[in-house]
């Protein structure tokens, strides 16, 4: 599934197949263009994947818990290329000061009082049947001769 694909479902659709609504996903690409444009020149080849598919890997790989195989060969990419995007879009995304979340001292200072009940069911017993041959195997219990010299005759 390509970006181009994507980009024309309607709003509800285009949610559910990436996990955000459509100006999450445009807010997100547009942070991904501006640190782009922040950095000097790129080194390397230039990629083949275009950066509104470098998204959309990243949301598909999260959102459908696709393997780095799967989403490799939709784009005719190695796995370790579609891992080294997807480790990119997570790093660039919380740079950003529209994705970035708040700290733990932020969360530590709400105001908000919390009621906990705990329930402790870790010693109910359980009934189960008795193991034995017969109900394990279906068998009657056979008698076994401890004697060697009397032998079934046949």
């Amino acid at each position: 599934m390509q970006w181009k694909d994507v980009s024309v479902l309607r709003d509800s659709q285009f949610q559910r197949l990436t996990g955000v609504k459509r100006n999450v996903s445009n807010n997100m690409l547009d942070a991904v263009v501006q640190y782009r444009q922040s950095r000097p020149t790129q080194r390397g080849r230039p990629p083949t994947v275009s950066l509104e598919n470098q998204l959309l890997i990243m949301l598909m790989y999260y959102r459908e818990y696709r393997s780095f195989l799967h989403i490799s060969i939709t784009y005719n990419i190695s796995e370790a290329q579609c891992w080294r995007i997807v480790r990119k879009m997570e790093s660039i995304l919380p740079d950003s000061k529209i994705f970035h979340l708040p700290g733990k001292k932020k969360l530590l200072e709400n105001s908000m009082d919390w009621e906990v009940v705990v329930i402790d069911v870790g010693e109910s017993p359980i009934e189960r049947p008795k193991k034995t041959t017969k109900i394990l195997f279906g068998k009657k219990e056979t008698t076994h001769f401890k004697d060697s010299n009397c032998r079934r005759q046949g």
